[in-house]
């Protein structure tokens, strides 16, 4: 780095001619160089002293200690001795480092990355306080019609600190035992005490804070006893329930959840009779098992209003979690809930008779409402603020449609936006969507759990008070410099982009947030270059930062389309000033070896 060492990549051209071009890494720039003057008094050495300076007035890191200060130069000066470039060390300077140091040191993602590793929100509010990390039927493998069922999908989901894990439980053929399947579609079900047994393994892999299990019940009653014995059973003590009698009016903290397991589902109704079941066949069970997620708004129809509901649950078992299934009309005179599966309910999924509003009302028992993305859309059309009003203190679930067959997902700032804290993702997938998902719950150590924006919190009076389109006062400029990038050429071979020349790289960056912070911009093309230099700087106006996410991508520019080189998606609230190097991942979110970009971050 720095030393202007070259080496040569050969390329084929027009069969036989053989190209030759130089691999040079870059210099540092030129205000690191200023910034290397400044805090040296002009010299060329950097003394321990002088870095922490540098690390908590240039850098903004305000918790950097002398001692951390001398931790990184005990590591810088350890690669000094084994780095095969000096073959003297000059002892006059062996406790100071040099520019050229300096500049690698930035370059380390672990030291100078763009985002902070710990936990550092307040993690003692309410659950409702928080976005928290949610897959939607977390153990499928592919499609939503014809993959298999498994328990390794929910396993790397909770290596990626996902926090909710969805279930859909069935009975199997026999009805003698519970399967986990996607209902009325070709997937190959999965043992539900695998994907219990897998849950327990892995639960507090990446994060302590507290793993939902979300249920979509399609059991019997003795089924349901079945399962709460076996949940009881695999969990033990991990597993959180508040009590029989307990009706919460606040859910709990992360922080009091630490290292435990909660269920969330719809409670089943404690007795009904199967003769009234029969006799209202044309009226109660199709409320019941009509897909309650999808409401009815404006001036629509009745019957367009079904046809939407039969839409989203043609490809899927997506309704709300608990709806009475066919499994239950037996012929049993009566139908008892077991007390025991209701009493491990922690997170009720509760659905109010009446209108729009008054299902959204706030009184009494704090529960969960499970709504498509389609739903979320219209209601927030003409019910915003009750929205937001319910998520201040309830739990709202937010999922895809059912004609994302092929796993897609939904812009998630469609649920954010209204405090929706279970933005439900397909994690199998890939796409901006999913990289937007992945970068919110990098923010706060990456424990799963983010503390909702104030914004999100406050108190309205009346309905026009929050309209997320009408934000217009700016808050904060955010400025973006890209310097450059490296590690390609560690990471790809020399012909994977382009096999007759050296990549054409260019960065294109994006804010996706409230929808008056939209904004996107791209650097020039550097033609030929695996060590592309930039030096470009982008301004960006934010009305609300604390929902801004930052999208970076990096292309190699083509005659057709542009070859994927790299993305990332950082919260903008979360971001370190000063130089950081920012790691790049690929399209699923594997983060590359080497690949990362050097840039630096101002707020104004």
């Amino acid at each position: 780095m720095g030393n202007n060492m070259a080496t040569h990549n050969k390329y084929k051209s027009f069969m036989f001619f053989i190209r030759k071009f130089k691999v040079i890494e870059p210099d540092p720039p030129q205000e690191l160089e200023e910034a290397f003057s400044k805090f040296t008094g002009g010299g060329s050495h950097m003394s321990v002293e002088q870095l922490h300076r540098f690390m908590v007035e240039h850098q903004g890191e305000e918790h950097h200690s002398l001692s951390d200060s001398e931790k990184v130069f005990e590591r810088i000066l350890q690669e000094r001795k084994t780095c095969q470039e000096t073959v003297k060390i000059d002892h006059s300077t062996e406790h100071e480092i040099t520019l050229d140091e300096l500049f690698r040191f930035l370059l380390h993602n672990d030291f100078s990355g763009p985002l902070k590793t710990q936990v550092h929100h307040d993690m003692g509010a309410p659950l409702s306080h928080y976005f928290i990390y949610t897959g939607h039927n977390s153990y499928l493998k592919g499609n939503q019609l014809s993959s298999d069922c498994s328990e390794e999908p929910i396993i790397e989901a909770l290596k990626r600190g996902v926090r909710v894990i969805e279930l859909d439980l069935w009975p199997t053929c026999n009805k003698d035992d519970i399967k986990v399947d996607h209902g009325w579609t070709f997937t190959n079900p999965v043992s539900v005490v695998k994907c219990l047994e897998c849950i327990k393994e892995y639960a507090f892999v990446a994060s302590p804070y507290p793993v939902i299990i979300t249920i979509e019940d399609h059991l019997t009653t003795d089924l349901r006893a079945k399962f709460a014995e076996m949940v009881t059973q695999i969990f033990g003590e991990v597993l959180y329930y508040p009590g029989e009698e307990c009706c919460l009016t606040e859910f709990p903290s992360p922080e009091s959840l630490k290292n435990r397991v909660i269920i969330s589902t719809k409670p089943p109704r404690e007795r009904f009779q199967s003769n009234q079941i029969k006799d209202n066949s044309n009226c109660s069970i199709l409320n019941e098992s009509e897909s309650s997620e999808e409401e009815s708004f404006g001036n629509a129809s009745p019957n367009s209003s079904r046809n939407e509901a039969e839409t989203e649950d043609t490809n899927g078992s997506d309704r709300d979690e608990g709806s009475i299934s066919a499994s239950e009309y037996d012929h049993k005179p009566f139908l008892e809930c077991s007390p025991d599966y209701k009493r491990i309910i922690t997170i009720h999924n509760t659905k109010l008779k009446g209108c729009l509003k008054d299902k959204l009302r706030t009184e009494g028992e704090v529960r969960r409402l499970s709504w498509s993305e389609n739903t979320l859309e219209k209601a927030s059309e003409s019910h915003g603020a009750d929205i937001l009003r319910f998520t201040q203190k309830n739990i709202l679930r937010v999922y895809p449609s059912a004609m994302r067959v092929k796993s897609t997902n939904f812009k998630p700032h469609i649920g954010w936006m209204y405090g929706a804290q279970m933005v439900a993702f397909n994690m199998q997938g890939h796409g901006k969507s999913l990289w937007l998902m992945q970068g919110m719950f990098r923010a706060n150590g990456g424990c799963g759990y983010v503390k909702k924006p104030q914004i999100l919190m406050q108190k309205h009076q009346f309905d026009n008070e929050y309209d997320p389109t009408r934000i217009e006062s700016m808050k904060k400029t955010l400025k973006v410099k890209v310097y450059m990038g490296h590690g390609w050429s560690s990471d790809f071979s020399p012909t994977h982009f382009d096999k007759c020349s050296p990549p054409d790289f260019f960065t294109k960056i994006r804010i996706i947030g409230m929808p008056g912070d939209v904004a996107k911009n791209k650097t020039k093309v550097i033609m030929d270059n695996w060590f592309p230099v930039w030096n470009e700087e982008f301004e960006f106006c934010l009305s609300v930062p604390e929902l801004a996410m930052l999208m970076i991508q990096v292309k190699d520019k083509d005659q057709g389309k542009d070859d994927f080189a790299g993305q990332t998606c950082l919260p903008v609230s979360e971001l370190k000033h000063g130089f950081r190097s920012v790691p790049l991942y690929d399209k699923k979110g594997e983060k590359f070896k080497s690949v990362k970009l050097l840039m630096r971050f101002q707020f104004e």
